[in-house]
């Protein structure tokens, strides 16, 4: 049987390999290669859907609550400030620089191991299933969303990013809105008290100012942020509207339909929202995974970053190893000993989850 030490060291080598393999999202088509061999040559038994890895544990019972274990192998593309070749997995003063080592390859490396150690066990409280997703970077349809629905009920997951850690008990939705402001096109020259951008001040100024006034105990208030701006294409027409993009993170307060519901009706301007299925999701604080947790020295907190918790419907936990500030910044890094803490911190957090109610 795999030792935790071996299968650590073995999870850091596949890490280096991933980094060395683009994966942007929706070309992860060989990382899901590397990721299927690494667990058959494990002894683990695995199937894809799309670039979609999936195993589950051998005990596998369908009487059984099952616990989701979540992570991606997706990559945004390497920004213009590196200084580092972003393929190149080197170590430095304990740090495995690369693209993705940090976002999310060092969590997902640590489930990888965790479900190793786990996947023989037998008499365990839940089943474990694993999936490595794809195109998660992009909210794409090829990724975790698409494989639920050829899964078993999912009672409780969690989902691999960076937290430090700590436990991400609550994470912000997002709905992205396409806004618009009308006024009357005109030449520069002439006078035009309907400025489709000067309509837009006020409007601006409404959306700075507005506040929902629900406000979660956990992630706050909902964030609203205009974040792109277009209107006109000359200097000499005044445009016949200004259209600007709305970014709106919403708290466990609302769902996403409420929130859409609310602006539609209040927000002085016209407002289409791209997408609702980005909704905010949490776990009860009380949950045995975060009393477990907790007492393994991890801190609750919410985050306001969205991850693929978004694309379930169960409660789920946001954990991992590695840092988000970390996260699409040039010469993205993660340090060894932090993987080794992240395979150590869920092997235990599972060691306390998978014992039968009554051995606890």
């Amino acid at each position: 049987m795999n030792t935790t030490k071996h299968l650590t060291q073995s999870a850091i080598e596949i890490l280096k390999s991933l980094i060395q393999t683009p994966s942007f999202s929706g070309e992860e088509d060989k990382t899901a290669g590397l990721i299927n061999d690494w667990l058959k040559n494990q002894g683990v038994p695995c199937w894809q859907l799309g670039n979609n890895v999936i195993a589950r544990n051998r005990e596998f019972n369908p009487e059984k609550p099952t616990l989701l274990l979540n992570s991606h192998h997706d990559t945004v593309k390497p920004n213009k400030a590196y200084t580092r070749d972003p393929f190149e997995p080197h170590i430095e003063d304990g740090k495995l620089f690369g693209l993705g080592s940090n976002d999310a390859g060092g969590c997902l490396v640590s489930l990888l191991a965790t479900f190793v150690h786990w996947h023989p066990r037998e008499h365990l409280s839940h089943n474990v299933i694993l999936v490595a997703s794809a195109e998660e970077e992009s909210s794409g349809p090829n990724g975790l969303r698409s494989v639920l629905s050829e899964l078993p009920k999912i009672d409780v997951a969690i989902v691999g990013e960076p937290t430090l850690l700590d436990l991400a008990i609550a994470e912000k939705g997002l709905i992205v809105f396409d806004g618009t402001v009308k006024g009357t096109p005109s030449h520069a020259a002439h006078p035009n008290p309907d400025n489709a951008i000067y309509n837009a001040i006020p409007v601006l100024e409404w959306f700075r100012d507005y506040r929902f006034p629900k406000v979660s105990e956990t992630l706050g208030e909902v964030k609203l942020t205009v974040s792109q701006i277009h209107g006109g294409k000359q200097h000499n027409a005044v445009p016949a509207q200004v259209e600007f993009v709305l970014d709106v993170r919403v708290t466990d307060c609302y769902s996403n339909a409420e929130i859409a519901q609310i602006l539609q009706e209040e927000a002085p301007c016209e407002l289409q929202p791209r997408s609702l299925r980005l909704n905010s999701s949490c776990i009860d604080p009380n949950h045995d995974l975060v009393s477990i947790g907790v007492a393994l020295g991890g801190k609750t907190y919410g985050s306001p970053t969205l991850s693929d918790q978004a694309c379930l419907d169960c409660p789920s936990l946001k954990l991992g190893p590695g840092d988000t500030l970390r996260s699409h910044s040039a010469d993205e890094f993660i340090y060894l000993e932090e993987i080794e803490k992240g395979v150590r911190f869920y092997t235990d957090l599972l060691r306390g989850f998978l014992k039968p109610r009554a051995d606890r």
